[in-house]
């Protein structure tokens, strides 16, 4: 996706820009022509727009004292109060939360850096991240209404398996 002012394109660009694909919508690259989003309107901001998607982190490692997990993630949970609830054992844990973001790519990549960054800042134990699920807010819906989805995360906070 190309931005900035129209014209030239920035020396050392090749012909064509990288483009977003919109859901439901024709790529916006340089061959659709001027519309909305060239000159500012709907289509741009629409584009813009952030949205809600649903975050599952799981991590693993070797074995931690239960209560060290727990503090240590009610630590996190203290810092970030995004977090919707986190599960927890010994070896592992699983940590659920919705994530406002552009697209998929930006609230991924800011679930995989959360449990590094804060592992000091927390206390996290040192274990590697094993699972990563991102769905849009629809999805989430769609899937617990069908009941085949995560159960909802009525209880919020942490809590042992």
């Amino acid at each position: 996706m190309r931005r900035g002012r129209p014209g030239a394109l920035p020396r050392g660009t090749a012909e064509r820009a990288l483009t977003s694909v919109q859901a439901g919508g024709p790529a916006d690259d340089d061959r659709a022509g001027p519309g909305p989003a060239a000159h500012g309107g709907l289509a741009g901001e629409r584009r813009e727009a952030s949205r809600l998607w649903h975050v599952t982190l799981s991590v693993s490692g070797a074995e931690a004292p239960v209560q060290e997990v727990r503090r240590a993630l009610e630590q996190l949970a203290h810092d970030h109060p995004f977090l919707l609830t986190s599960r927890y054992a010994g070896d592992h844990a699983e940590i659920r939360y919705w994530e406002e973001a552009r697209d998929l790519h930006d609230a991924a990549a800011v679930a995989l850096r959360l449990w590094g960054e804060h592992r000091s800042s927390a206390g996290l134990p040192p274990w590697e991240i094993v699972g990563l699920e991102v769905i849009d807010r629809e999805t989430y819906h769609q899937r617990v209404a069908e009941g085949y989805g995560p159960p909802p995360a009525a209880r919020m906070g942490v809590h042992p398996y």
